[in-house]
């Protein structure tokens, strides 16, 4: 089930990121930087490279995924040799972190002792370079299948994965949902949504409401559906109005 999953969703993907018009990469990311900026968060779960993409492609220095490298060679640097770095690994700046990828995404992998996310090299795009791992039987990091119990088992047998969902059990203030709606599987993320509701009651540290984007008459009636099951105000707003990229 993974295997086709990521098959697919790279079947459809954009080859590499200049197939993003520069006019909706800016616009895009303009949209996600009026809350980077402003000590927000952002929470994806999308597979895909899109936020990934929009986000280095404008050299965001606001969102930080926890990805990091180590100097291997210090002592030759001190001396004027050239800098050689390990891979990029998660964990080094993850107390920073303001980036997160709820459900995994192409580009991070787990290697059995670490989490590492893939680059651009050897001449090569991106998704290239992940496909041929994928041929090699490596996967990326990805939670598919299964109702919201299954995949929070698979969120909390994964360092990261678990790392992230508790983040967002931990924000506060308001949550902006765009382009996700809460569907049946996804009880896990309402559960998410109501801890980060609960906690610091006193302080004031907690979330207070969350405003759930619709594009349909038939989306809207689900949210109304579904809104007792927040302990939060829900807030529901015409994601079309949106105008992420453009």
């Amino acid at each position: 089930m993974q295997e086709s999953l990521i098959e697919a969703v790279s079947s459809l993907h954009p080859e590499h990121v200049f197939e993003v018009p520069e006019n909706e990469s800016i616009s895009c990311y303009s949209f996600l930087q009026d809350y980077l900026s402003n000590d927000g968060k952002v929470f994806s779960t999308n597979y895909d490279l899109l936020l990934y993409w929009i986000l280095m492609r404008n050299n965001s220095e606001s969102s930080i995924d926890g990805f990091g490298r180590e100097l291997l060679n210090p002592v030759e640097v001190r001396r004027g040799g050239e800098a050689q770095y390990d891979d990029l690994l998660w964990g080094k700046h993850k107390e920073i972190q303001t980036v997160y990828y709820l459900h995994g995404t192409l580009p991070i992998f787990d290697t059995g002792t670490e989490i590492e996310k893939e680059i651009y090299r050897d001449s090569k795009y991106l998704l290239q370079n992940i496909k041929e791992r994928m041929d090699k039987k490596e996967y990326p990091i990805f939670v598919t299948a299964g109702n919201g119990d299954e995949k929070l088992n698979h969120i909390y047998h994964n360092r990261y994965l678990n790392f992230c969902f508790e983040q967002l059990c931990n924000i506060s203030g308001s949550l902006v949902s765009f382009g996700f709606n809460f569907g049946e599987y996804d009880e896990h993320l309402i559960d998410a949504i109501n801890k980060a509701s609960k906690r610091g009651a006193q302080s004031g540290e907690k979330l207070f409401s969350v405003y759930i984007g619709v594009y349909s008459e038939s989306d809207l009636e689900h949210i109304k559906s579904i809104q007792g099951k927040f302990d939060c105000k829900v807030n529901v707003y015409n994601a079309r109005t949106a105008n992420i990229w453009r």
